[in-house]
């Protein structure tokens, strides 16, 4: 065989290669659902409101978009059926406006949440939230108390900021920049040893280059340290508060201290489950219709 003839089977091993994965990274990604658009202090929000009741409002994950995190698992069709559930896109996500300034999300996150509420008249809600939407949710339940009905910050936890912290978000979002996964936020979460093998790197570059927008997500990164709560306030906390994680999350140590400062907090581990499939256990949803049901407030009763 000719180098000729060796390098164009090469090269059509690897397109081969390269198409497959995309595939795959393709079906990991459902189909969006749009909803609706608002101003969110000149950011474009968008968001989802379905169902009729009292309001939940759904705050999803680094690098989510409702889609991933509510409706593939089957959370807002569940929830929908008794509540007005009300899921928005990130700024930094999904179909959201996705600015590559740090200095346009930390604060202006947990801002879009009450910004939200407000466009849609909502007095006060329960709100949900996983992972990174987990720490904004936790953020709302001290700068926002009276908004709130309950929080159920899932799959996050509390821990002080340290100057290891800081440094980590940083080495996270410079992997960010560079297209090459998320850095050493997967040992951290407990899904790899933080040096993920050549196919996953693959898989990881061509979603950060293609279905999300890194320097965004690097951006929103770079903010979270702007998300840090204090002992004190969690301590003074008088909310009902749900925390669910799975067993097998990294993030179990801190989302057990969470509930170890916190008065009010239930929490629930879900036996077998890591960071990623928590959410989608039914357990996670049977302990969350439970919650919501029993911090709902009852309508007066009618009288003849």
């Amino acid at each position: 065989m000719t180098k000729k003839r060796m390098a164009l089977g090469c090269g059509a091993l690897v397109l081969i290669t390269v198409l497959i994965v995309a595939a795959v990274v393709w079906a990991k990604f459902p189909e969006r659902v749009e909803g609706d658009y608002f101003d969110s202090g000149g950011v474009r929000i968008h968001y989802t409101d379905e169902g009729t009741g009292t309001p939940v409002v759904l705050v999803h994950g680094l690098a989510a978009n409702i889609d991933q995190q509510w409706r593939s698992c089957g959370i807002i069709d569940a929830l929908a059926q008794d509540y007005h559930v009300v899921a928005l896109d990130t700024r930094g996500h999904g179909l959201s406006d996705k600015p590559h300034d740090a200095a346009q999300y930390g604060m202006n996150m947990v801002e879009d949440v009450i910004r939200l509420m407000d466009h849609l008249e909502i007095e006060k809600a329960h709100v949900v939230g996983y992972s990174m939407g987990g720490l904004i949710t936790i953020k709302l339940l001290t700068t926002h108390t009276e908004r709130l009905l309950s929080a159920a910050p899932c799959g996050m936890g509390w821990e002080p900021l340290t100057d290891e912290n800081r440094a980590m978000a940083e080495e996270v979002a410079k992997a960010l920049d560079d297209c090459e996964g998320f850095g050493p936020l997967g040992k951290k979460l407990g899904l790899d040893d933080g040096k993920p093998h050549r196919t996953k790197r693959l898989i990881l570059k061509l979603a950060l280059t293609f279905l999300v927008d890194n320097e965004a997500l690097a951006a929103v990164v770079r903010a979270i340290p702007q998300l840090a709560v204090q002992e004190a306030q969690l301590r003074a906390n008088k909310l009902p508060i749900l925390n669910m994680v799975g067993s097998k999350d990294g993030l179990r140590p801190i989302c057990e201290k969470l509930a170890e400062v916190t008065p009010n907090c239930e929490q629930l581990i879900i036996e077998g489950k890591d960071h990623m499939t928590t959410p989608g256990a039914p357990a996670f949803i049977e302990r969350l219709q439970t919650f919501l049901a029993k911090h709902t407030p009852k309508p007066p009763e009618s009288t003849s």
